[in-house]
């Protein structure tokens, strides 16, 4: 039995940038798509539907962006889930700070997070960072917030564990779909 073809989605402007209207495959370039954050010190770039809004056309597998932070900013609280999580740096410096151990990061490193590793990325350098992330969708709901003093020197830790993720970003600035500088600046964010 043969395939049929699958369709070519339509991209929209939206006032964050490009978006798929509907399911199918496409091509965007990462400065036209779909972008959200709170500041250009902390944005990303998602390919899919407006972010943070959910959408007809998110992707059933995994989730994927590509990450600007300046220095010092995390890209996260520390947490744990279900599903798998990979990170790549394109460009910059961060800091890996994995089940209470911190690693730094350069262009290239490569980080695999398998189910359940307690994890979070934080800028670092003197410059912005690029990330690119991949996360699975369909391996569970489980998300936890450990709290963690080596985190916490990062700000990236929770006084006291939870499983809510609201109460985890309480004190963070809420993300915004718009439009952010691509390729980032090469200075950090001036707040």
């Amino acid at each position: 039995m043969e395939q049929a073809a699958v369709p070519e989605a339509e991209l929209i402007e939206t006032e964050a940038g490009r978006k798929p209207d509907g399911p199918g495959w496409f091509v965007v370039n990462v400065g036209d798509s779909v972008a959200a954050g709170p500041d250009e010190s902390h944005y990303a770039f998602m390919f899919e539907g407006t972010p943070l809004q959910g959408a007809d056309t998110d992707f059933a597998h995994f989730g994927i962006n590509v990450r600007v932070l300046a220095p010092a900013v995390p890209a996260s609280m520390y947490h744990r889930e279900s599903g798998q999580e990979a990170f790549l740096v394109l460009s910059g410096e961060c800091s890996l700070i994995i089940e209470d151990q911190v690693r730094s990061l350069k262009q290239w490193d490569f980080v695999h997070c398998p189910p359940h590793t307690a994890h979070a990325l934080v800028g670092a350098g003197t410059t912005p960072s690029v990330v690119l992330m991949v996360g699975a969708r369909n391996a569970g709901t489980d998300l936890t917030f450990p709290a963690s003093t080596v985190a916490a020197r990062y700000g990236a830790s929770v006084s006291t564990p939870t499983t809510d993720r609201a109460e985890a970003y309480a004190g963070w600035p809420r993300p915004h779909p718009q439009r952010f500088p691509w390729p980032p600046p090469s200075e950090p964010a001036i707040d």
